[in-house]
C-alpha cells in the first residue's frame, strides 16, 4: 500500500525564503541574457551563448534531481520516470546542433526515441501504480509549477517566437535576432519553472522518505 504524502505545512519563513531564491534566480537569468546581448554580439542566443548553455545546465540539473528522487529516495518511481524521460528528451533536443554537427544528422531523434519509448512502455505496464502516484503528485505545488513551465516552454515560447509575429511588430526593421532572443529567453524562463518544480518535488519526496523511515518500525 502506497504512502500518501501527509499535508505537511510549510511555514511562512520557509515559503518566503524559497520565493526570494526563485526571484533571485529569475533575475539572474534575465541579467545574464542582457549581458549576453550586450557583450557577446557574435554568440548571443546561439548554441554557444549564455541562454542556450544555461538551458542545458538547468535541464541536466533537473535530470540529476529526478534520478535522486527515484533511485535514492525511491518515491513515486513511475511518475519520476515519466518526468525524467520528458526532461531528458528535452535535454537531448537542446543538443541537436552539436549532435548533427559532430555525430550525424537526426542523432537526437534516435536518442529521444531510446529514452521515450521504453519509459512510456514501462509506465503503461505499471499504469496502476502510476495512476496512484499521480493522484498524489497532481495535488502538489510541484505539479502546478511543472505544468506552468511546460506551457511556457513548449507552447508560449513557440508562439511568441514566431517569425511572422516579429515581422508584424518590427516591419522593415525586422531582424532574426529579435525572434531568437524572444523565443530563447522565454524558453529559459519555462525551463526555470521546471527546475523549481523539480526542486519542490525533491523536497516533498524527502519528507515522504523520512515519514516512511519513521513509520517502518511500526509496520
Amino acid at each position: 500500500m502506497s504512502l500518501a504524502p501527509p499535508p505537511w505545512p510549510i511555514n511562512f519563513k520557509t515559503t518566503l525564503m524559497r520565493a526570494i531564491l526563485y526571484v533571485l534566480f529569475i533575475g539572474a537569468i534575465a541579467q545574464g541574457a542582457y549581458l549576453e546581448a550586450l557583450y557577446m554580439p557574435e554568440l548571443r542566443f546561439s548554441e554557444y551563448g549564455f541562454t542556450e548553455l544555461t538551458q542545458t545546465a538547468v535541464l541536466a540539473t533537473c535530470c540529476l534531481m529526478l534520478l535522486y528522487v527515484r533511485h535514492v529516495l525511491k518515491v513515486w518511481p513511475t511518475v519520476t520516470l515519466l518526468l525524467f524521460a520528458f526532461i531528458a528528451s528535452s535535454l537531448v533536443r537542446e543538443q541537436d546542433y552539436f549532435l548533427d554537427e559532430y555525430v550525424a544528422r537526426h542523432t537526437w531523434k534516435v536518442l529521444v526515441s531510446l529514452i521515450i519509448i521504453p519509459s512510456i512502455a514501462w509506465v503503461v505496464i505499471k499504469r496502476r501504480a502510476f495512476l496512484d502516484e499521480f493522484r498524489h503528485y497532481s495535488n502538489t505545488f510541484a505539479f502546478g509549477l511543472f505544468a506552468g513551465g511546460v506551457l511556457t516552454t513548449y507552447v508560449f515560447s513557440r508562439l511568441y517566437g514566431r517569425g511572422i509575429f516579429w515581422q508584424a511588430v518590427l516591419g522593415e526593421g525586422y531582424d532574426r535576432t529579435f525572434k531568437d532572443a524572444a523565443e530563447e529567453v522565454v524558453e529559459l524562463l519555462g525551463y526555470s519553472l521546471i527546475l523549481f518544480a523539480t526542486l519542490e518535488l525533491l523536497l516533498l519526496a524527502r519528507r515522504v522518505y523520512l515519514a516512511r523511515k519513521t513509520q517502518a518500525p511500526l509496520s
